[in-house]
């Protein structure tokens, strides 16, 4: 039986995590693993127009608050949204400290068939960082993915999907997204549940893993 007791979401941007595995966290938080969730930019130069700049740090925190994640496993960073190919061994250089220091056991990253350019940077350095230490599931974003493998199905309950759906909520300043809204959210859960005869699934690929 593989278990993972501490879980480590790389989300580049404020809930790019929660959109591809937020009910996975919330099942995870629940079942008293400790989950840490890192994201990269507040992407305050990307705001809507009007809206102050630090709204997505505030938004940030209130999702992950909601999924279980403490605010003492939250870590913001200040890099600018779109230029992380720029930043790749800086970036290289923190998840190498983020894993000497939360040791997980479980990373949760963008896909490799991710097109964002913020996106695969995550997922490449996170690679470089985790590949012998961490088993990696990528998540899955259908508006950014040419292909995705669906290696992984996380079996959900109606209770994580409507926590994933509170959660997203929280982003007020990206409700103009098609995918954040919940007939969306829940189409994809029953999707990939119905592929494995579950009643809701997230689906993962899987980039590593390290069976101890």
């Amino acid at each position: 039986m593989i278990t993972f007791s501490k879980i480590l979401a790389l989300s580049p941007h404020p809930d790019d995590a929660e959109l591809g595995a937020g009910g996975t966290i919330a099942k995870f938080t629940e079942e008293g693993k400790k989950v840490y969730y890192v994201t990269f930019s507040c992407c305050e130069k990307s705001m809507p127009q009007g809206l102050p700049g630090n709204l997505l740090r505030i938004e940030c925190q209130n999702s992950t608050k909601l999924l279980g994640i403490s605010p003492d496993n939250l870590i913001l960073l200040d890099y600018e949204v779109r230029t992380f190919p720029a930043y790749r061994q800086q970036i290289l250089e923190n998840l190498i400290e983020f894993n000497e220091k939360i040791k997980p056991d479980l990373v949760l990253v963008p896909s490799s068939s991710d097109t964002h350019q913020d996106h695969q940077t995550i997922y490449n350095e996170a690679l470089r960082a985790f590949k012998k230490t961490s088993s990696i599931w990528g998540y899955e974003h259908p508006w950014n993915n040419l292909t995705f493998t669906t290696d992984i199905f996380v079996k959900l309950e109606e209770r994580h999907i409507a926590k994933k759906i509170e959660a997203l909520s929280q982003y007020k300043s990206q409700d103009f997204r098609a995918y954040f809204e919940e007939k969306y959210i829940r189409a994809l859960a029953y999707t990939r549940g119905t592929q494995v005869d579950f009643s809701f699934a997230e689906t993962f690929e899987l980039v590593r893993l390290l069976v101890k």
